[in-house]
């Protein structure tokens, strides 16, 4: 028999474990436990020990439900398993003590056996959780491919009016978009390993579609070379019209000018070179021409955005000192606007970019207004910039395409 210190030191352990080991929805009735405390030692421990075994019991029984069924499915070096088996041997071990009336050693078997069931259980939730995780990721990502197909259909359908082979395009199409839907079926049949393997499929017919694509684009940006050159050199010369106009301000109130101005010396240089095979009508020597001074025409685009965007915002100063005539220019703006795209997609424009632009513009303009009726000007003026800026780029857009 056990020193009576030492006994005492277990009946406390109990106690203290018993709240955070046993889960609350096994808990016994605590006046057991409580009336206990009016025994001597021995039968403290008979009572505990009985006690725990009944929780014990429930406790394997709702392990078992959830971990049998899997028990199959999961590797044998599996965390969740070696923590079930860990739990059934000291449990076996808990009972074999107890119904030989060696509740101490019962008691503590009990014990042990409980924290590894409820580190399986805890290790089967967090499994639960990847793999809800990995399919609700798989999920939208599958779905999103959906808005993808749409614009290499758009894609295909423009290529072939334009007389471009798009034979191969069109087989990694309908093979991509069968790769996703078999995704998406392994999901509703819930079998998330296939989906995973199937998802790994799937990105591989993306990624060889995504090249023919690009081929694809690559035809008909040169069998449209005049309209992108023609783009190119509206949109750049008001670039370096607006850069200019910000290089003498800003030299006028001292600022250092000298990396956008050498962004703008080299900008000018491929763009008179364009302009120069413009001028004689070779157009995919121009194009070319573009295609290999991409980065240079790339940086100078992000400078003259930044410098629009300090235009804007001091246009915006401006026309926000009376607010109601703001508002007013930018309602008609938009009416103008909507108008003016309606009219170029009747004549086969593809306006979808300037539509969203312009539907940005709305949205922007009227989270505006409610933040001023919010007492919120700062708030509003911000996306009032957005709204102007928006508004901006689609009458750029009308301008190169009237």
């Amino acid at each position: 028999m056990p020193m009576v210190g030492t006994k005492w030191g277990a009946f406390a352990l109990v106690l203290l474990l018993l709240g955070s080991v046993v889960p609350l929805s096994m808990a016994e009735d605590n006046a057991t436990a409580s009336d206990a405390t009016l025994l001597d030692n021995s039968t403290r421990e008979t009572v505990i020990a009985e006690q725990l075994i009944n929780q014990l019991q429930r406790l394997s029984k709702f392990a078992e439900d959830k971990i049998e069924p899997i028990k199959d499915k999961l590797s044998e070096n599996s965390s969740i398993l070696a923590n079930y088996e860990t739990a059934e041997e000291y449990k076996g071990r808990a009972i074999s003590e107890y119904e030989a009336g060696a509740y101490y050693n019962s008691i503590l078997d009990s014990l042990t056996a409980m924290h590894y069931y409820k580190l399986a259980l805890s290790r089967l939730q967090e499994a639960a959780d990847r793999v809800q995780d990995l399919r609700e990721r798989i999920r939208i990502e599958t779905e999103r491919m959906m808005e993808y197909f749409q614009m290499v259909e758009k894609t295909i359908r423009f290529a072939q009016n334009q007389g471009v082979d798009v034979s191969n395009l069109t087989q990694l199409y309908n093979e991509t978009k069968e790769a996703y839907k078999l995704v998406l079926d392994d999901l509703k049949a819930g079998d998330i390993e296939r989906a995973k393997a199937d998802y790994e499929s799937a990105k591989e017919k993306k990624a060889l579609l995504d090249e023919e694509l690009r081929k694809v684009r690559e035809e008909l940006a040169y069998a449209n070379a005049d309209k992108i050159v023609r783009d190119f050199l509206i949109k750049g010369e008001k670039g370096i019209e607006i850069a200019q106009q910000a290089i003498e301000k800003a030299q006028e109130n001292g600022y250092n000018v000298t990396g956008l101005q050498e962004r703008l010396d080299a900008f000018a240089a491929v763009y008179n070179e364009v302009k120069a095979l413009a001028d004689e009508g070779r157009w995919e020597e121009a194009l070319k021409v573009m295609d290999e001074n991409k980065e240079t025409i790339r940086e100078f685009q992000k400078a003259a955005e930044f410098i629009r965007m300090k235009v804007y915002e001091r246009e915006l100063e401006e026309k926000l000192k009376d607010v109601r005539a703001f508002l007013m220019e930018m309602e008609n703006r938009i009416e103008k606007d909507a108008k003016a795209l309606a009219e170029l997609k009747r004549e086969g424009v593809d306006t979808t970019s300037a539509e969203i632009q312009l539907k940005v513009a709305v949205q922007e303009l009227r989270i505006g207004v409610e933040l001023l009726k919010d007492r919120k000007p700062l708030q509003a003026k911000a996306h009032f910039a957005i709204a102007l800026n928006m508004l901006h780029k689609v009458d750029e857009f009308i301008l190169a395409h009237s």
